[in-house]
């Protein structure tokens, strides 16, 4: 499992009356939490009584640490169940059911807006239709939904979530994204119950013949970047190896390293440029390598000298094998996968955001 929330539901509740509270013309009381108490035909865990611009309503709180758009899926079939079962007569439209969260995902948000039914997270984001008022606070996401999403795109889970970005279009049972990935069968299946809670995977067949099927590659791969702009910047080596341009230099780099059975891999724009050609000149070629003894005389083949400025030649350090595993060779030339490529690009400087954007449309495709 990935890592839990710890507010506690009292003082998610009372967040929530204290921004309501703070709200111009908003009058809020916080009753007791009535343990089994029953609305909608379900437990509720607190009632709040409302008061805005004069008029009355009642809050039936629903408190919860996550919610993805399966949990807020749930909670809207409860709300139109129970709708079904009443008279019309009997519709309070003043008493109103609202989803109060540690962390809500942006996909439960917008389930959960498109169905007008109000929300609660503990970064402060607040939605509350009701007849004759409208409440809507957007707020940044809560540090605790990132931290607790940050482990799922590192390390070995970030094998899975890459095996199923190149082959997205594909079904995998558990076993086969794990070989794929080259994970544990516990790995792989705890990065696709993770995914199902986003319910950004469909599953088809039941016990060892079940498949599933990622259906949001773009959202997934669009988080990922955002997790990743918060890892630390890894190190990285200066160097400059005279007279080669970059195309030159990338040629004799395939040679050189291949020679010696270096294990490398080219990004950001020079590997870019391979796959979805957008830039008339690139200035420098950027690799990820294993370091290795091989390695080391291979970059003094090249007549490579360090730097502090003005390098052709920049090289981050490999942590493993695993760190090249969807390394593609183009033209005798090993480059980072161009799932890998645009993550690094949208990290770069100059135009590499633009090149990034180019190589998603062009190569990637989502």
């Amino acid at each position: 499992m990935l890592n839990e929330p710890h507010i506690s539901e009292d003082a998610l509740i009372s967040s929530l009356l204290e921004t309501l509270r703070a709200l111009p013309e908003v009058r809020a009381e916080f009753g007791a939490k009535e343990t089994g108490a029953v609305a909608n035909g379900k437990d509720y865990d607190a009632r709040i009584s409302l008061q805005i611009g004069g008029k009355s309503f009642t809050l039936l709180i629903n408190a919860k640490k996550y919610v993805y758009p399966r949990d807020a899926l749930r909670f809207i079939w409860q709300q139109r169940d129970f709708a079904r079962s009443q008279p019309i007569d009997l519709k309070a439209k003043e008493v109103l059911p609202l989803l109060a969260a540690e962390s809500l995902s942006s996909g439960a948000m917008e389930l959960l807006r498109n169905e007008r039914i109000g929300y609660f997270d503990s970064a402060g984001s607040l939605f509350l239709p009701a007849e004759g008022a409208y409440l809507y606070i957007d707020k940044l996401p809560s540090k605790t939904l990132s931290k607790s999403i940050l482990p799922l795109f590192t390390k070995r889970r970030a094998q899975v979530l890459h095996a199923l970005l190149l082959r997205h279009q594909e079904w995998f049972s558990v076993k086969t994204l794990a070989d794929l990935a080259m994970v544990s069968t516990a790995t792989a299946s705890q990065v696709l119950a993770e995914l199902d809670r986003f319910d950004w995977v469909e599953s088809r067949g039941q016990g060892p013949n079940k498949e599933r099927h990622l259906t949001e590659p773009a959202k997934l791969l669009d988080t990922w970047v955002q997790q990743v702009a918060s890892n630390q910047t890894p190190t990285i080596r200066r160097y400059y190896v005279p007279t080669l341009k970059s195309e030159s230099l990338l040629e004799q780099i395939g040679k050189v390293f291949d020679a010696r059975e270096v294990e490398y891999a080219i990004s950001y724009e020079a590997a870019a440029q391979r796959y979805a050609p957008f830039l008339s000149n690139v200035s420098q070629v950027r690799c990820r390598l294993l370091v290795s003894k091989a390695a080391n005389s291979a970059i003094s083949e090249l007549g490579a000298r360090a730097v502090t400025e003005g390098a052709n030649l920049l090289i981050t350090e490999a942590e493993s094998s695993s760190d090249l595993l969807f390394r593609e060779n183009i033209g005798g030339i090993w480059l980072d996968s161009p799932i890998q490529v645009y993550i690094d690009l949208l990290h770069g400087e100059g135009r590499a955001k633009e090149m990034a954007e180019h190589l998603r449309k062009e190569r990637i495709g989502f």
